[in-house]
C-alpha cells in the first residue's frame, strides 16, 4: 500500500501546513518549572453545568497556584449538538462567576484559534500524518451496516464498538479503496489500533491514583465525513499544541482514556497528566440514597440557576472549594477574611469518591459572604442582578440610592456590633426589603381586631418621628398600660394571667402594621426609613381593613 498516495487521495488539500510547522507555531511555552498549563473545553450545547465550574475552578486554582496558565477552548465540533448563542451563555457564565483565564475563546491568545471549527486545517495535516504512516484509514461504512453489526454485537453479547472482525474496511485492498472514491462513496477517517483487550497495565490517575487501564482496540473515528474532526482527535492534537501538562475532567472520561492514551502514542505526542474528578452527587428519596446531580431532574445542576436566584458568585466558588479539597474549610476557619486565592490548593486533597452536594450549605455560606459586604457593595450586587433578572417593581428600588443604602445598612447590621445574616441570595434579599418600598396588602395580625385598632391608634397618637430609640420605646411601655398590657417583663411573667400581653406583642403589632411581619431589624429605625407619613398612612390602613 503507498500510503502517502492515500493520505494525498483522502485529504487532498493543497494548503496543509507541514507538521513542524505547527510544532514551531505552537512552541512549547516558557513558563517557571512546575508551572502548570490547563484548561476549560466545554461544548456551546446551551448548558453550563455546575461540574463546569467545579472543573473551571480546579484548573484555574491549578495553573495560578502554579504561575502557570489557563485556557478557555470552545470545542464546537459537534454541529449536531451546538444550540445557538451557547458561546454566549458558556462566557457570561464564567465571567459572572469570576474565572481568570490567561487565554482563550473572547480574549485571544498565541496559541489560538480557540474555537475548534477554525483549527480545522491543522486536524487535517494530523490525521494525513497518520494515513500516510498508515495508522488511520478510510471507512466507507454505511449507517445501516453499522446499526447492523451494533446489533449483532448486543445479540452476542459482545465489546461494542468497530474493532478486530467487525472493522470492514481496516483491511480493504489499495483497489477497493480507489474504486471506492472513483464511486464518490462517503468516508469517514478512522484510526487504526494495534491495542490488545487482553492486555492490561497501571496508569497513574493525579486525583483516584493507580489504576487499571485496558488496552485499546477500537478504530474509532477521527474525522467524520465532513472533514470535521471527533473530540477524541481534536482534544488530542488541541492539547499537545496548546501545551497542556494536566487535564481535570469527569470520570465518565474514564473509558475514553485507553484510546487517548493510544491516540496520543500514534502522533508522537507526550500525554498530558489526566485526573478524573468523580461526579457532584445529592442525596435522593427517603432512603439516603446518592445519585449523580441531573441537569433534568435537578435545577441547580445548572449555572443559570445560580444567577437567576441571585446567588454571590464568590458564595458559589467558595461552596465549591469546600467540595474540592477536603483541608479548605479547615483553612477558612483559621483565615476568614483571606481571598481564596491565598489558599493552596492541591490536587491530591481532591476527593476519590462523589461530592455530595448540600444546598443548606451553600445558603450558610451565602449569608456569610452578603453579610461581609458593605451597603455600597450590597448596592451594586443588588442592582446588577435586578437589572438582569428583577421585576420592574423592583428596578425601582435603586432610583433612590441614598434611601436603599439607608435600608441596607440597617438590614445588614452595618455598623453594629454583630452583622444580621437574614440575606441569602438576591432575590431573596430583594423580596424581605419590599416593605421599604409598599405597603404590606393584607397584615396578619394575631391579636383581634379591637385591640390592633386600639394600638395603632394609642401608639400613633404619641409617635414622634424625632424620638430617639429610648423615647420611642418608652411611648410603646404606656400605650401598653394604658392597654392592660404589661410594660415590665418581670411582672408579666411572675403573674401572665394579669395582662392581655406584654410590651413585644403591642411591639408586635405595630410592627406587622408596618411591613407586614412579625420579625424585622430594628423597629423605630425602620419607621425613620419609612417617614412619618407613610408610618401614619399605613397604621391608619391597617386598622381599617381589620
Amino acid at each position: 500500500m503507498d500510503w502517502k498516495k492515500l493520505a494525498d487521495a483522502l485529504i487532498p488539500d493543497e494548503d496543509l501546513q507541514p507538521l513542524e510547522y505547527y510544532e514551531t507555531l505552537y512552541a512549547p511555552r516558557n513558563l517557571p518549572k512546575g508551572a502548570e498549563v490547563t484548561r476549560l473545553a466545554p461544548s456551546p450545547t446551551g448548558f453550563m453545568h455546575l461540574g463546569n465550574l467545579y472543573v473551571a475552578l480546579a484548573n484555574e486554582r491549578l495553573a495560578h497556584c502554579s504561575g502557570g496558565v489557563l485556557y478557555l477552548r470552545i470545542e464546537d465540533t459537534d454541529s449536531k449538538r451546538k444550540v445557538e448563542g451557547a458561546v454566549d451563555v458558556i462566557l457570561s457564565s464564567l465571567r459572572y462567576f469570576g474565572i481568570a483565564f490567561d487565554e482563550g475563546a473572547e480574549i485571544g491568545g498565541d496559541y489560538g484559534p480557540y474555537y475548534q471549527q477554525q483549527r480545522a486545517k491543522i486536524y487535517r495535516a494530523y490525521a494525513k500524518d497518520l494515513i500516510a504512516r498508515g495508522r488511520a484509514y478510510a471507512c466507507f461504512c454505511t449507517e445501516e451496516e453499522l446499526s447492523a453489526v451494533r446489533e449483532k454485537q448486543t445479540e452476542n453479547k459482545l465489546l461494542p464498538g468497530y474493532y478486530g472482525e467487525f472493522a470492514k474496511c481496516r483491511n480493504l485492498s489499495e483497489e477497493e479503496i480507489y474504486a471506492n472514491l472513483a464511486a464518490g462513496k462517503p468516508y469517514v477517517i478512522r484510526f487504526r489500533s494495534e491495542g490488545d483487550v487482553n492486555k492490561k497495565s497501571v496508569f497513574h490517575d493525579e486525583i483516584k491514583g493507580d489504576i487499571t487501564v485496558t488496552e485499546n482496540n477500537q478504530d474509532v473515528v477521527i474525522l467524520k465525513s465532513d472533514g470535521i474532526p471527533t473530540y477524541h482527535f481534536a482534544h488530542a492534537v488541541d492539547d499537545h499544541l496548546m501545551r497542556t501538562t494536566i487535564v481535570i475532567r469527569g470520570e465518565e472520561w474514564l473509558a475514553s482514556l485507553p484510546i487517548h492514551i493510544e491516540l496520543f502514542g500514534a502522533l508522537g505526542f507526550r500525554l498530558p497528566r489526566y485526573g478524573h474528578n468523580c461526579s457532584i452527587q445529592k442525596i435522593d428519596g427517603e432512603d439516603g440514597g446518592r445519585r449523580k446531580l441531573s441537569k433534568r431532574k435537578d435545577p441547580e445542576a445548572s449555572l443559570v440557576f445560580y444567577r437567576e436566584e441571585g446567588y454571590h458568585p464568590l458564595a458559589v466558588k467558595t461552596y465549591l472549594m469546600t467540595l474540592l479539597n477536603s483541608n479548605f474549610e479547615e483553612w477558612r476557619l483559621k483565615f476568614p477574611a483571606k481571598p481564596l486565592e491565598e489558599f493552596k490548593f492541591s490536587i491530591g486533597k481532591m476527593g476519590k469518591s462523589g461530592a455530595l452536594f448540600d444546598l443548606d450549605k451553600l445558603q450558610d455560606i451565602s449569608k456569610e459572604i452578603l453579610s461581609s459586604l458593605s451597603a455600597e457593595e450590597m448596592f451594586d450586587f443588588l442592582s446588577a442582578w435586578a437589572d438582569e433578572y428583577g421585576s420592574a417593581e423592583e428596578k425601582e428600588y435603586f432610583s433612590d440610592r441614598e434611601y436603599l443604602l439607608r435600608v441596607l445598612t440597617l438590614c445588614m447590621g452595618v455598623g453594629a456590633k454583630k452583622r444580621r445574616k437574614d440575606f441569602v441570595t438576591a432575590k431573596q434579599a430583594l423580596r424581605t426589603i419590599s416593605y421599604f418600598f409598599r405597603a404590606p396588602e393584607t397584615p396578619a395580625f394575631r391579636a383581634d381586631g379591637e385591640t390592633v385598632k386600639a394600638v395603632l391608634e394609642k401608639f400613633m397618637d404619641s409617635y414622634d418621628p424625632a424620638d430617639d430609640n429610648a423615647a420611642w420605646f418608652d411611648k410603646m411601655k404606656k400605650t401598653a398600660d394604658a392597654l392592660g398590657f404589661a410594660s415590665d417583663m418581670k411582672a408579666y411573667k411572675s403573674a401572665p394571667e394579669n395582662y392581655r400581653g406584654n410590651v413585644s406583642d403591642v411591639a408586635e403589632i405595630v410592627r406587622v402594621a408596618m411591613t407586614g411581619h412579625a420579625n424585622t431589624p430594628d423597629l423605630c429605625t425602620i419607621m425613620q426609613i419609612l417617614g412619618e407619613e407613610e408610618c401614619r398612612r399605613r397604621a391608619a390602613a391597617a386598622a381599617q381593613n381589620l
